[in-house]
């Protein structure tokens, strides 16, 4: 029997033209770096992508070549994101937070010819410029001073742009481009398409994940720079929902002033952030009036069960997930099935503790060395994973192609439990669990168990080489403000919780953890600090 239905091509055009013209009244809000607040609707959001979309094909951008951004989360980030891949070009976000020479790698690597580019951040472009070439940078006028000369000023180009007409674009063109972080080696390109784009975005808007429908005002802590925000600037264009851009502005206080200002009802950032918002209102629990049941979508390392416990007494509520760059980066994300509904409340956060089930068209599986695909959960294995938003390789790197399999699943380097329920539990990394003669030991577990100590703010475990046992877990922590532990204390919480041979041999006091520019933990940094602890 014949196909009859509509060949109609999934691609970020639709979801610009969808915003202005559903949800024209919808609001965007954005805190500039001066802290004043930044106003319009998506009727002017697509009415000055659509111009920055022509002012790029009139300055020659052509299908698939780069328009980078060094931009804070904000409108004028929000517009390229649409802009750039409207205009058949392919939106590459650079990360801020890394090294100058870091950033010209990958520059060059994706030979970016257009930068757009805050004002404010241009003293960090200067440090790079060198190493660079690109043919136009624009900066954009936040701080509404003259923009320098030598840039191309955002704001007159949109002024003067011609009409936009929107290119010929098919759904499988590259519409997006984000670089690994680089902790195991230099940073890896993936390149993303309008139809996987576009597909995450309607998956991370079912109900079940992270649920952004057009009632909702949503405020991405996680930087636009960093796997595209999770993606959620396209869901919320796709769906209407206001969002509330925080800028610059990370912090505990900022973060809840505004979202008590723009009545917040979602967010999404990394566990540290969230810390940070909990340790806020602990302090002053009578200072923010939060939407109730705000939710709090935790990614980017493991959220410890501790963490959403107290979340919830402050009406906060906590939600797991896991993803990786190559994942666009959603995996994962933890809610309580229909099936689960009587479990006690000891076991309701166990499960919410897990990083959850895979969204729909996304599969997951653990390897053991064996090959075998174990869903006993009891089995730990390499966590591997397919579907239409998960990478099939590397811009330029045909030498990471052993990251895939033969029978063509992703392999994430995480080792991970997969439970009769479908819920996902992430182990450890590879590269991160301890083998303490002959047996596996979780660091993941380990850390989670210390944060749930009234004094640790922080814990991190990590495999030390050991003349008898291969390594042996020690643990680095941080304490919180004013607060006092022993190690002595730290091992007697833990020995009820884990097989003796799990715990520490050491336990250090630090006043901080070393962290890569998206707030994972660098704990090769520490294991090089702690190599000779146990050899004389």
């Amino acid at each position: 029997m014949q196909n009859t239905m509509m060949n109609f091509p999934l691609t970020l055009t639709h979801l610009l033209k969808r915003a202005g013209q559903l949800f024209g009244g919808s609001e965007i809000v954005s805190r500039l770096p001066d802290k004043s607040l930044h106003r319009y609707t998506y009727r002017d959001f697509q009415r000055r992508a659509s111009a920055l979309a022509g002012a790029l094909q009139q300055l020659g951008i052509k299908k698939g070549e780069r328009v980078a951004t060094l931009m804070w989360n904000h409108y004028a980030h929000l517009e390229t994101y649409f802009a750039a891949p409207c205009a058949g070009s392919v939106l590459h976000t650079l990360n801020l937070r890394l090294h100058p020479d870091d950033i010209a790698f990958i520059v060059n690597h994706a030979q970016d010819r257009f930068l757009i580019v805050d004002d404010v951040l241009l003293p960090l472009y200067e440090k790079f410029k060198a190493q660079t070439k690109f043919e136009h940078v624009i900066a954009v006028p936040l701080t509404k001073q003259p923009v320098a000369a030598g840039y191309d000023d955002y704001e007159k180009l949109l002024a003067n742009a011609p009409a936009f007409d929107p290119p010929p674009l098919n759904e499988n063109d590259a519409c997006g481009m984000c670089y690994t972080s680089g902790t195991t080696g230099k940073p890896k390109g993936v390149v993303y398409s309008h139809r996987s784009t576009v597909l995450h975005a309607l998956a991370t808007s079912t109900v079940d994940y992270m649920g952004i429908g057009n009632r909702d005002t949503l405020c991405p802590v996680v930087p636009m720079f960093h796997v595209n925000a999770w993606g959620l600037p396209y869901s919320a264009a796709m769906m209407g929902a206001k969002i509330a851009f925080p800028g610059p502005h990370l912090d505990a206080v900022n973060l809840l002033d505004l979202m008590v200002a723009e009545n917040v009802t979602v967010s999404a950032g990394v566990p540290t952030i969230w810390m940070g918002v909990l340790q806020a209102v602990e302090k002053e629990p009578a200072r923010w009036k939060l939407a109730p049941g705000l939710r709090m979508v935790c990614g980017g390392a493991a959220a410890p069960e501790a963490l959403i416990r107290a979340m919830d007494r402050y009406g906060m509520r906590v939600i797991h997930g896991w993803g990786m760059t190559e994942l666009s980066p959603l995996g994962a994300l933890n809610f309580i099935k229909r099936e689960l509904t009587d479990l006690t409340r000891d076991e309701e956060y166990a499960v919410r503790a897990k990083q959850g089930v895979a969204p729909p068209f996304v599969e997951l599986r653990t390897m053991a060395e064996s090959g075998e695909a174990p869903w006993d959960g009891v089995a730990m294995g390499e966590l591997q994973v397919r579907g239409p938003w998960v990478a099939a390789g590397y811009h330029e790197l045909p030498s990471e192609s052993d990251q895939w399999t033969a029978d063509g699943w992703f392999r994430t380097g995480d080792i991970a439990i997969m439970d009769e329920h479908g819920y996902m539990k992430i182990a450890d990394r590879i590269k991160d669990l301890v083998k303490s003669g002959g047996e596996w030991i979780s660091s993941v577990d380990l850390e989670n168990a210390l944060m749930a100590h009234p004094a640790v703010a922080e814990a991190a475990v990590i495999a030390v080489p050991h003349p008898r046992w291969d390594e042996r877990p020690v643990a680095v922590v941080v304490l919180k403000p004013g607060a006092n532990a022993t190690p002595d204390a730290l091992r007697d919480h833990l020995e009820p919780k884990f097989a003796k041979f799990w715990l520490p041999d050491d336990y250090k006091f630090v006043d901080a953890i070393p962290k890569t520019s998206t707030g994972k933990m660098l704990k090769a940094t520490l294991r090089s600090q702690y190599a000779k602890l146990f050899i004389s």
